[in-house]
């Protein structure tokens, strides 16, 4: 096999896996809107052994197989995305160019806060009003259903503040936390 068809069959495997993880229901944090789940883990790991544009792909290969089986008419998908790719971009990054440990949680933790930012503009402007339009929820109901959840949430930028923020900053965390645990056992398969 030549180095180029054994990246495609990582990236394969690793997008497979990520898909898989998506499908699985994730606990959830704050109902219906934020679920915690691990399907970025591997775009992490292929980003980290292969680059940024294989943990890219990995990325949008699984919110693609999402899409398949989307409750949210593809918001919650889009949401991942943005997410996932923000986080998997910023930690592969700075891991390319600093390839050591040090590297890795400098570029990760810099990929959490990159996450949390990208997720609170993300949902303020893109996804919650196109959850609204696409759903036909109005934004008045999904503040309700968080202030069911966090009595103090009264307002978009309050949910904003107080579930968006800090649901991204844990999984950001765990995210980085299980792929700092598990990186170095899988580099030799990550590697090939």
């Amino acid at each position: 096999m030549t180095n180029h068809t054994k990246r495609i069959t990582r990236i394969g495997v690793l997008s497979a896996a990520a898909a898989i993880l998506f499908l699985i229901p994730g606990i959830p944090i704050f109902p219906p809107i934020y679920k915690l789940d691990f399907s970025t883990l591997p775009a992490l790991l292929g980003g980290f052994s292969m680059g940024p544009a294989a943990g890219m792909v990995i990325v949008f290969i699984k919110d693609l197989v999402g899409c398949i089986n989307s409750d949210s008419n593809m918001v919650g998908e889009l949401a991942d995305f943005l997410v996932s790719s923000s986080l998997v971009l910023c930690a592969s990054l700075w891991y390319r160019r600093q390839r050591t440990l040090k590297g890795a949680l400098i570029g990760m933790t810099m990929g959490i806060l990159l996450m949390t930012a990208v997720g609170a503009l993300a949902n303020y402007y893109i996804l919650i009003p196109f959850y609204r339009d696409a759903m036909g929820v109005p934004v008045e109901a999904i503040i309700g259903m968080m202030a069911a959840i966090i009595p103090a949430i009264d307002s978009l930028w309050k949910l904003i503040l107080l579930a968006t923020i800090p649901f991204n900053l844990i999984k950001g965390v765990a995210l980085c936390g299980v792929t700092a645990l598990l990186y170095k056992r899988l580099s030799p398969l990550l590697h090939g």
